[in-house]
């Protein structure tokens, strides 16, 4: 079994690229994987997106936060032939989405059940690329794929996962993460 946990950050902001109907535009800037078979991360840049994706595919499951409906849309026009949607996916997002009826983010649910929270933005994350800061871009995209495997490991574990409400009551949500 080789979960792989999965994130990326883009080259632009919708603001750039005419708004959320085109993701497809966004372009990769850094993309992080965690391996429970490697034990550790990979980053990849813009030119390793064939091998990340390789990655992807040779994965048991790969687990992230909004993959469906973002990462693999930015991932999307460097491989055209690639059927994402055939890629053994746990997308944490779509699962809360489908049991609750509403969005979460995945800062909420850390805070709650982690007493975590995220270390930047992806707003942030665009000005460091933007200014040649890549290892700030890496670092910050490492902190959300570990955010990530710790919420579903958490999930996994106890079977919920935590998250406030806008009144600020700590709510719980059962979870079958395998």
């Amino acid at each position: 079994m080789n979960y792989v946990f999965f994130d990326l950050e883009t080259q632009n902001l919708f603001e750039d690229v005419g708004g959320r109907d085109n993701i497809e535009k966004l372009k990769v800037a850094c993309g992080v994987t965690w391996s429970t078979e490697r034990n550790d991360f990979a980053v990849y840049w813009e030119q390793d997106v064939p091998a990340l994706i390789q990655e992807l595919k040779s994965a048991t499951k790969v687990i992230g936060f909004n993959l469906k409906g973002f990462d693999y849309r930015v991932l999307q026009p460097y491989a055209p032939d690639v059927r994402f949607a055939a890629i053994p996916t746990l997308d944490l997002l779509l699962d809360l989405q489908q049991i609750l009826g509403f969005r979460l983010s995945l800062d909420t649910i850390a805070s709650a059940s982690l007493g975590a929270t995220k270390t930047a933005d992806g707003i942030k994350s665009v000005e460091w690329y933007r200014a040649g800061e890549l290892d700030k871009v890496a670092e910050y995209c490492k902190a959300d794929v570990d955010i990530t495997r710790r919420v579903f490991e958490f999930g996994r574990d106890n079977g919920y996962v935590s998250y406030k409400s806008k009144l600020g009551s700590k709510l719980k949500v059962n979870v079958k993460w395998k």
